[in-house]
């Protein structure tokens, strides 16, 4: 059980690494000047997370994943990684297209780059949430505990983290109301259990600060700017 709660805390960890430091390196990839140094980041992204996403799948349960587990987790990483790769490329070739504002080309690029890449990268998220926690719930420890400590640090880490991922990257209908959903059902789900079900309280504890977060912003601003927007970064 200690093994899968580091891991739970190395994955949140990371994730929040790889989600929010590409915003902060905005300058000039000094061999290849076109690129910005967040591009080449942005490479490892779906190398680095993917695996521990299938190591989550692999250990966060009392079951080792069946065949139909690993197509289904399968599908849900192929959109994570289509989404995110669109991005990545949409986003790197968009930052030369400024003075084309209006333009054809640079409306197509903002659609990947802003909209819809977004919505399939974020759609990959929840989807792969949603299978963790009910692998979880469904083959629970029931022979082992765990105290939780770890797995709620490491879920306050995931949910600041889905918090910014929605607000900057324009995804509040999707990760607001997945957040929602996800803390209410990870609550009834566990409720009683929660030593026997380190990743589930993970998810709960996480969704449940996204989703107070994704409210406070709303009330405090009556909307949901991105940080860019209010100039923050």
């Amino acid at each position: 059980m200690k093994r899968l709660s580091i891991l739970i805390l190395v994955f949140a960890i990371t994730f929040a690494f790889f989600i929010i430091t590409p915003g902060l390196l905005n300058k000039p990839f000094t061999p290849f000047p076109q690129l910005k140094i967040a591009d080449v980041l942005d490479l490892f992204t779906p190398i680095v997370l993917v695996p521990l996403y299938y190591l989550l799948i692999y250990f966060g349960s009392n079951q080792a994943p069946s065949l139909k587990s690993t197509i289904v987790f399968l599908v849900f990483a192929v959109l994570w990684v289509e989404g995110q790769s669109m991005h990545l490329a949409a986003n790197s070739i968009g930052h030369w297209l400024s003075e084309l504002t209006g333009d054809w080309i640079y409306e197509v690029t903002y659609f990947y780059d802003e909209v819809f890449s977004h919505y399939i990268w974020h759609l990959g998220v929840v989807t792969l949430s949603a299978l963790l926690i009910y692998r979880s719930r469904k083959y629970s420890f029931t022979d082992r505990s765990s105290r939780l400590l770890v797995e709620s640090i490491a879920g306050i880490i995931y949910g600041f983290t889905i918090f910014i991922m929605g607000i900057e990257g324009g995804t509040v209908p999707l990760l607001f109301s997945f957040s929602v959903l996800a803390a209410i059902t990870s609550l009834i789900i566990g409720w009683g259990k929660f030593k026997h079900l380190p990743l589930l309280t993970f998810f709960l504890v996480g969704y449940a600060l996204s989703a107070l977060m994704f409210t406070g912003w709303g009330i405090y601003w009556g909307s949901f700017p991105q940080f860019s927007h209010l100039g923050w970064i």
